[in-house]
């Protein structure tokens, strides 16, 4: 199943259709979390600068673009499986990317308007085990996929230590 990934040019006179659905899928990873980002303010919420936080806690400015770069790689992740022929399988993939999107734009929310730390360290528990089930789904379908996800896994693991330790310290 997880054969010879699937290019723009064997989609034909599709090709234009296969770019759209690259943009729209991007587009939902990255306005999603835009959007999000805006509506919570994040790091400039002053709940968010009074707490006291590790010595390894980045700087607000790194969060935009690291997450844009996840975006659009978790964007290109889920086009590559939605280009793969329509199976039990893809639909699963496609549906678990999405609950995981989901619960990736619960967080900050949680986090920043609600200011439950520990909920928010729940939800991306939750975040980071169904991104490995994502991954695991993606893998069955295109590794290209699986791998466009291995740098947001990694990110999520960051970010989770950093939520336990801002819970810890708060």
């Amino acid at each position: 199943m997880g054969g010879a990934e699937p290019r723009t040019d064997d989609v034909g006179t599709h090709g234009r259709a296969t770019a759209w659905s690259l943009a729209g899928w991007i587009a939902l990873c990255a306005g999603g979390g835009a959007l999000i980002g805006a509506w919570t303010g994040g790091g400039a919420d002053p709940w968010y600068q009074a707490l006291v936080k590790p010595a390894f806690n980045p700087p607000p400015s790194v969060f935009a673009p690291v997450w844009t770069a996840l975006y659009i790689a978790m964007g290109t992740a889920a086009w590559l499986v939605w280009l793969r022929p329509p199976s039990a399988t893809r639909r699963a993939a496609l549906a678990l990317f999405l609950l995981q999107l989901a619960v990736n734009f619960a967080w900050s929310p949680i986090f920043f308007a609600a200011h439950a730390i520990d909920a928010a360290l729940l939800t991306i528990v939750i975040l980071w085990v169904l991104i490995l089930a994502t991954m695991a789904v993606f893998a069955s379908l295109s590794r290209r996929a699986m791998w466009l996800l291995a740098p947001y896994l990694a990110w999520v693991t960051f970010a989770s230590v950093l939520n336990a330790t801002l819970a810890r310290l708060n």
